[in-house]
């Protein structure tokens, strides 16, 4: 059973790579808002933000990261409605395929695409300045967290996938996630905030995953803030697999 299970997830993670490389557009697309904030940020706001040592672009880029992935795992959701308004799904259903298959081939094809996305706007902030000193073992954790993070919100991506009406409904759910590192230490310290303001930022995911990767970068302590990360990638990855699965089930019972 598990051989076949990673044989069909193979064959149709090569089916949905082979869309995404007939329209190269959706990387592209998903890379430019994060770059066009960083650009925003850095060369318009920059000058006129305190956050420490060191040059803004290493700063902002941990922030700018997490938004890629939140703008490409939109696309996630609206492959997979498209699907299920296509009746393909219907036709994976008689065939002697493994269920999950199914949803685990666009789950690791979001992996892919936010990957590269995330590549590309990595090489723009380096054409910009980014620079760090951190050695492999702070990158392959920072390769880690993002990896765990993309996992985490491409499962609740399936959810609005699965459930939406349309498919600007599908992909709408993501402008939420896009912009909740706005009020977290994505872009400025959250010692810089108001009260009520502060005490949302300093609590809510983003805040500690940026940090983590931001210190990783950096080469300064971890601290704590990286099992909090953690923590949350964790949290919202083993909810969102068990609701989006539930109900994959049911439809598939109907």
């Amino acid at each position: 059973m598990t051989k076949h299970f990673f044989g069909d997830t193979t064959v149709l993670l090569g089916r949905s790579l082979r869309h995404i490389a007939r329209s190269p557009d959706t990387v592209i697309t998903t890379a430019v808002l994060p770059i066009a904030f960083l650009l925003l940020f850095v060369y318009v706001f920059g000058g006129a933000i305190q956050h420490g040592s060191g040059s803004y672009v290493t700063y902002l880029l941990p922030g700018i990261l997490l938004i890629t992935v939140a703008s490409g795992i939109s696309y996630t959701a609206f492959r997979l409605f498209q699907d299920l308004q296509s009746g393909i799904f219907e036709r994976f259903r008689s065939m002697p395929i493994a269920r999950s298959a199914v949803l685990w081939g666009h789950v690791l094809t979001s992996m892919v695409a936010n990957l590269v996305s995330v590549a590309v706007v990595v090489g723009v902030a380096v054409l910009m300045g980014f620079r760090s000193g951190a050695g492999i073992p702070a990158w392959l954790a920072v390769t880690g967290i993002l990896l765990l993070f993309t996992l985490a919100l491409t499962w609740l991506a399936v959810i609005p996938g699965l459930t939406a009406r349309t498919g600007d409904g599908a992909s709408a759910f993501s402008y939420p996630l896009i912009f909740l590192p706005f009020v977290s230490s994505a872009f400025v310290p959250t010692g810089t905030m108001p009260g009520p303001v502060r005490a949302f930022a300093e609590h809510q995911p983003t805040t500690s995953i940026v940090n983590a990767i931001r210190n990783l970068l950096t080469q300064q302590p971890v601290g704590t803030e990286i099992w909090t990360a953690l923590a949350w990638c964790i949290s919202v990855l083993a909810l969102a697999s068990g609701v989006a699965l539930l109900i994959y089930r049911r439809k598939q019972h109907r």
